[in-house]
């Protein structure tokens, strides 16, 4: 056999959009162009709740999410903006808050200016802010309460709640085609209009293109692919990804992954959302936990060291290295925001923990740690490597605490201060 020449690494293709700025304090992230994709959840507490939701929004930013946003639905939610900011400041969290604004946004950004400037960004649905000849005068006050603040916007449609109007207009027009379309790709292009014609309104306001971030955001997996591709080939302006309803469990993970996962490596995507519902009882961080793990997956950043472990069969009949796979995870993700100050880059180390002798040496070898723990029917022994070379064995009851204190010596030499204990 003859090598025919190498293999294309298949990485995502390179993002070609503006760059937006979404900040607050020190904080200031970055949005399109070469930036990360960034991101985003959303709290589901009373925003009127002022320490309850301040509480969540911690959690969310500790988890990962570089954006939290708030619905701001009553003049009560609009007054707690500004108290949550403070109590989130008083907290050390830095995260920008999104106000998300429905029906009534015009006036509570004019009636509570207090809430307009603790928001680092607003978030208008051209789709539900009034009807008639109200729907431009009232865009026009928010984007006017932005420019004021100097503060960037996220137009977002959502086919849920489309500009009836539009929609109406662009069917009327369709009826008129020697072929009409389906509805389906009218409602597309209904979607992508309203984005695309609210964005280039507030431009001609006056507002600077570079501070405008569009969505187009729709439940399906085929349909988010199909409008999404449609809108980046159609502008430049940075772009929102998530389905609107990702649902729950394992069909929303599923469906929020390959949705943004095929559009990113096309280069499309440049804030995502994985917008599940919780299941009883759940943390609301999952979905930051999702969403990390989505670019993490592709490659795209690192967030977490990642831990390769073997699904098990029945040479694996022994629960022990599920059980030292989860305490690993577990270790590694709750350590993380104390390490991402104390040792940096540590979010890209790789960590194998397999279960048996066939594949068990080859990809702890690949890993930077790893172990191998017996199969059934193998010697009671758990090789060790680290950096591709065997260098230890273990044995015994207490293998899985031995090899988490291996992981920590380890941490500490290789992203720590020169003063670090070696690893042994």
């Amino acid at each position: 056999m003859q090598l025919s020449g190498p293999i294309a690494t298949a990485f995502p293709k390179a993002r070609n959009s503006r760059q937006a700025q979404v900040s607050w304090g020190s904080k200031i992230i970055t949005v399109g162009g070469d930036a990360p994709v960034r991101i985003q959840s959303m709290t589901n507490t009373d925003t009127a709740d002022v320490i309850g939701t301040a509480i969540q929004v911690k959690e969310l930013a500790l988890a990962g999410s570089e954006m939290v946003r708030l619905t701001v639905n009553t003049p009560e939610a609009a007054m707690a903006v500004a108290p949550i900011r403070e109590q989130l400041d008083r907290m050390g969290i830095e995260v920008p808050l999104i106000g998300d604004f429905h029906y009534n946004g015009h006036r509570l950004l004019t009636d509570h200016p207090d809430c307009a400037q603790a928001l680092s960004k607003y978030r208008i649905n051209p789709g539900n802010v009034g009807k008639g000849d109200k729907r431009d005068r009232q865009f026009g006050q928010m984007i006017e309460v932005a420019m004021r603040w100097n503060k960037p916007v996220r137009i977002g449609v959502n086919w849920g709640s489309l500009d009836q109007e539009l929609l109406a207009s662009l069917m009327d027009e369709n009826s008129q085609r020697a072929t009409p379309w389906d509805a389906k790709p009218v409602m597309y292009e209904a979607l992508i209009t309203s984005a695309l014609e609210s964005a280039q309104r507030a431009v001609d306001m006056g507002m600077n293109a570079n501070q405008i971030i569009l969505s187009c955001k729709v439940s399906g997996v085929q349909d988010l692919i199909a409008v999404y591709r449609e809108l980046a080939r159609r502008c430049d302006y940075p772009l929102h990804l998530g389905l609107t309803e990702a649902g729950m469990g394992s069909k929303g993970v599923v469906a929020s992954a390959t949705a943004l996962s095929i559009l990113l490596q096309e280069g499309i995507g440049d804030t995502i959302r994985v917008s599940l519902t919780p299941q009883p009882g759940e943390s609301r961080t999952q979905e930051v936990v999702i969403a990390a793990d989505i670019l993490q997956a592709l490659e795209l950043r690192s967030f977490v060291p990642s831990v390769t472990a073997c699904p098990g069969c029945g040479r694996t009949t022994s629960t022990t290295f599920q059980e030292l796979t989860k305490q690993i995870e577990d270790f590694l993700r709750a350590q993380m925001p104390v390490w991402r100050d104390k040792y940096p880059g540590v979010e890209k180390l790789k960590v194998a923990v397999m279960g048996c002798i066939v594949n068990g040496p080859g990809e702890s070898k690949h890993a930077d740690i790893g172990i191998s723990l017996p199969g059934t029917g193998e010697a009671p022994a758990a090789p060790v490597f680290i950096d591709g070379e065997k260098r230890m064995t273990l044995r015994g009851e207490a293998i899985a605490t031995e090899f988490q204190a291996i992981v920590e010596n380890y941490i500490e030499k290789r992203f720590g201060n020169a003063d670090a204990v070696e690893v042994v």
